[in-house]
Parts: structure tokens; C-alpha cells; sequence
């Protein structure tokens, strides 16, 4: 396995915003997951047109989120996209919160990705029965209640950063080398934020 990198850190309002569309979000998504689509593939998943698809992939390619894939097309009719960075991207509320404009970006995009985590998340509810028993059986949703400080909140987030980026390295070089039965896309949603009682 290579070194651990770290997602991209947004700190560029403009760039951040590119994501306060829904859309732009649910397609980041779909590519990060496919890997390569085409905006025809794409528009099927998610019931817009094509063209509509072209144009926000434009929209994230301008802000460097996507990007051409080469040699896909075998007539070049079509563009082929994938993300820029397999790493994907990250952003802090505090980059964003100087300003009003920032910090309501911020939530929206913060938002934006949290709906579309849950909406994927109703769908494998909804489609449970469709799943083999050692899938189900595999899958988990955990809440955990604890104390602690912000300082051990971060190094716990770090540590559960380092575990997800090992088992994503381990899938990919698995699926590199052929091992590829059996193997799911696979989210993992952690949350971990302050509340009081």
C-alpha cells in the first residue's frame, strides 16, 4: 500500500459552492463510486437529461472536482469522466464562517452531503430483502455516547480515517488483483459531533 494521503481540504469559497447543488453532489458521488461514467450513464441513475449532466460535470470540472478520462470512448461521441482525486475532498466550518455568505455555504453543502448519506442509506434499508443473508449480516449501524474533549475528538476522528483508508486500500488492491467475487461498493458514515443534555 502507498502512503496515506489526505482528501483535499476545500478552504475556497467559489470551489465550495460549487457543491451547494444537489445534483453536483449526487453526481461527484456517482462517479466517485463507478469510477468512469459517461454523462448519458449518469443522467439514467439520476432522471435528469444528458445535457443537464454535461453541464454540471462542466461545472465541477471548472472547479477541478472531475475530470476527462482518457482513452474510454471507442468513437468519441462521448466524454468520459472520473473524479479528479480518488482522495476525494474535505472542508471545515471555520475556513467559511468570517463571513455570512461562507458560513451559509457551508451548511448547505454540510447538508447537502449528509441527505444524500441518508437517502443511500433508506435505499439499502428499502432493499434489504435483496441482499444475501452474509451481506445483511455484515452490515452494521452503530451510535455510541461518550465524553470527551475537542482535542479527543479529533484524534479519534483521525483514527477512524486512518482504519476506513486502510480497508479502501485493502479493496482496491483486492479488486486490483482479481479478487472481485463477492465484492460490493461499500459505504461507511461516521459522524461524530458535540450535543448537550
Amino acid at each position: 500500500m502507498g502512503p496515506e494521503r489526505e482528501p483535499e481540504r476545500i478552504t475556497d469559497l467559489t470551489r465550495l459552492k460549487a457543491f451547494t447543488n444537489p445534483l453536483r453532489l449526487r453526481l461527484y458521488r456517482l462517479l466517485y463510486a463507478a469510477g468512469t461514467a459517461t454523462a448519458s450513464q449518469l443522467a439514467e441513475q439520476v432522471g435528469q437529461t444528458p445535457s443537464l449532466v454535461s453541464y454540471h460535470l462542466r461545472k465541477l470540472a471548472d472547479h477541478g472536482f472531475v475530470a476527462e478520462a482518457g482513452e474510454h470512448g471507442s468513437d468519441g461521441r462521448e466524454r468520459w469522466w472520473q473524479v479528479a482525486s480518488e482522495d476525494g475532498w474535505s472542508f471545515r466550518d471555520s475556513d467559511f464562517s468570517a463571513t455570512p455568505e461562507g458560513a451559509a455555504a457551508a451548511v448547505t453543502v454540510a447538508r447537502g452531503v449528509f441527505e444524500t448519506r441518508v437517502t443511500q442509506y433508506r435505499t439499502y434499508l428499502d432493499q434489504t430483502a435483496a441482499w444475501a443473508k452474509d451481506w445483511t449480516d455484515a452490515a452494521f449501524s452503530s451510535e455510541w455516547l461518550m465524553e470527551l474533549t475537542p482535542d479527543e475528538l479529533a484524534e479519534m476522528s483521525a483514527e477512524l480515517a486512518a482504519v476506513t483508508r486502510r480497508w479502501r486500500e485493502h479493496g482496491k488492491s483486492a479488486k486490483a488483483a482479481g479478487h472481485t467475487q463477492n465484492r460490493e461498493h461499500v459505504a461507511t458514515h461516521l459522524y461524530g459531533f458535540p450535543f448537550r443534555i
